[in-house]
């Protein structure tokens, strides 16, 4: 089955925005995610390299950002 892979992309890091901790030393999200679409996020250059044995992947800035936008945009209530 063929699909827009960038969609996908984009929804996963919508949805690591819910599973998103950030400490003093930056953000991390749990990598429950299709391994495929990590792989991809990492050669964007969103996320630290998922085949390290961590339960988490970093995030960079630019992903901690994005993913609360693309978060609202794909689940976000309109204001009343």
């Amino acid at each position: 089955m063929e699909y827009d892979k960038e969609k996908v992309d984009q929804a996963t890091l919508a949805l690591m925005w819910l599973v998103t901790e950030s400490d003093k030393y930056g953000s991390r999200a749990w990598k429950g995610f299709d391994w495929d679409t990590l792989n991809r996020l990492y050669e964007k250059g969103l996320i630290s390299d998922p085949k390290q044995k961590a339960k988490s992947v970093a995030l960079s800035d630019e992903a901690v950002d994005l993913s609360e936008i693309l978060f609202m945009k794909f689940f976000g209530k309109p204001e009343k």
